[in-house]
C-alpha cells in the first residue's frame, strides 16, 4: 500500500475519489492542499476520446491563457539582420543563426520555446533531431515559424502554452500557480478546455472530454467537470 507524508495525508482526508467535483470545488481543494514551501504549479490532465495510434487524431496546438502561467519562458529565435534586431527589441532571450545551431549541437539549450523565421528553417533542420524530441522544433502550425517574430515572442512570454496529446490520449498542461486567484485559475482552465474542444479531430467518435483532473506539483489530483 502506498504511504503518504503527513501533509499529503491531511490533504487526502475528506476527499471522495469516486466523486466528480465542480471546477470551483476542485480549485478550492487543490489550493488548500498546495502547502509546499514554494509556489506550486496548478496542472490539468485531460483524457481525450481519441485513438492516439492514428496520426489524424493527434491533438496539438497553442492557446493563450488569459492570466498567463506564472512561469517565465526563455525564448530562442533563429533570425538574422532586421528580424534579429526585432527579436532583440521584443525581448527574446537568445538570438542567432549558425552560432545558435552550434549551441544546440553542443547540447546547450537554455530556452523553453523556439521561434524561427522561414528563411532560417533549412539551417534549423540541421538540429531537428535534437529539438524535435524535446518539443522545441519551430512549427508553422504553432506560429513559431513566422516573419512576425515580435508577435510570436510576446505571445509566448504573455502566457501562450503549447499542448499536445500523448500516446495514451492525455493532454497535460500547467495552467497557473497556487498563488493565483480562484477566478484566474478558472478562466485559464476554461480557455484550455475550449481550445481542446475546438481542436477535436474529425475522426474522434463518442465522448471526447472523457476525464479532467486538476492537481498541484506536490499535491492531490481531483476529477472535475465544468458547469
Amino acid at each position: 500500500m502506498a504511504k503518504f507524508g503527513k501533509r499529503l495525508k491531511n490533504a487526502r482526508d475528506g476527499l471522495n475519489f469516486e466523486k466528480v467535483y465542480s471546477i470551483a470545488e476542485a480549485i478550492s481543494m487543490i489550493k488548500k492542499a498546495a502547502t509546499a514551501k514554494f509556489d506550486e504549479t496548478i496542472e490539468i490532465s485531460v483524457m481525450l476520446g481519441i485513438d492516439p495510434t492514428k496520426q489524424d487524431q493527434a491533438v496539438r496546438n497553442v492557446v493563450s491563457l488569459p492570466n498567463g502561467t506564472g512561469k517565465t519562458y526563455r525564448v530562442a529565435v533563429f533570425a538574422k539582420d532586421q528580424k534579429a534586431d526585432e527579436a532583440r527589441k521584443a525581448g527574446a532571450d537568445i538570438i542567432g543563426a549558425e552560432d545558435l545551431v552550434e549551441m544546440v549541437q553542443n547540447g546547450n539549450m537554455p530556452f523553453d520555446r523556439c521561434i524561427a523565421t522561414p528563411d532560417m528553417m533549412p539551417l534549423v533542420g540541421r538540429v531537428g533531431k535534437i529539438l524535435g524530441p524535446k518539443g522545441l522544433m519551430p512549427n508553422p502550425k504553432l506560429g513559431t515559424v513566422t516573419q512576425d517574430v515580435v508577435t510570436a515572442i510576446k505571445s509566448i512570454k504573455g502566457g501562450q502554452i503549447e499542448y499536445r496529446s500523448e500516446k495514451n490520449g492525455i493532454v497535460h498542461a500547467g495552467i497557473g500557480k497556487a498563488s493565483f486567484s480562484d477566478d484566474a485559475i478558472d478562466k485559464n482552465v476554461r480557455a484550455l478546455v475550449d481550445a481542446l474542444v475546438k481542436a477535436k479531430p474529425v475522426g474522434a467518435k463518442g465522448a471526447y472530454l472523457k476525464k479532467m483532473i486538476l492537481s498541484s506539483t506536490m499535491g492531490i489530483g481531483i476529477q472535475f467537470i465544468l458547469d
